[in-house]
């Protein structure tokens, strides 16, 4: 039987290079992620480096996983939108994004998620407010925290995009 570990951490949408960059870490200590979830990591004991981990936002459709399959990757997650993929290190290079339009692209993706629950945790901390609901505060909270999202996906996607003018 493989030896395994759980780890619980948390990251929020706006970190997924950092969530990436801590799986990869591990992956280069022996620990490839074997299945991930809310929060939660199980991962295998491996040879040090043997796989290389990437995390991307999935639609409703299996073509991305099908993809992901061809180019030898497998899954080993999903969370809410998004995907866990590893693949073995000897294949090469495992990069999603292959220029700084895809990369934009994605950046898009999560910031429409973001926006969108922004905006509907404002709209309901509003209606609650209005309607006397003590429980008003959390909404508008979140509706912050989720702004403050919004304000690092478009810093990361404004430095895509001058970096994008400059090599023009």
């Amino acid at each position: 039987m493989s030896e395994t570990k759980k780890l619980h951490k948390v990251f929020w949408v706006w970190e997924f290079e950092k969530e990436e960059r801590w799986l990869n870490e591990m992956a280069q200590e022996g620990w490839a992620l074997k299945q991930a979830s809310l929060c939660t990591y199980v991962f295998e004991k491996t040879e040090p480096g043997e796989y290389i981990i990437r995390v991307e936002t999935l639609d409703n459709s299996s073509d991305f996983e099908h993809f992901m399959e061809e180019l030898g990757a497998e899954s080993v997650g999903r969370c809410f939108r998004w995907g866990y993929f590893r693949r073995s290190a000897e294949q090469g290079p495992f990069d999603m994004f292959s220029d700084m339009d895809s990369r934009i692209a994605h950046l898009n993706k999560i910031g429409k998620d973001v926006k969108l629950l922004c905006l509907a945790n404002l709209v309901i901390g509003i209606c609650n407010t209005f309607n006397g609901a003590s429980f008003s505060w959390m909404n508008l909270l979140c509706a912050t925290l989720l702004a403050y999202g919004l304000g690092r996906i478009r810093g990361k996607q404004d430095t895509l995009e001058e970096e994008r003018w400059l090599h023009e």
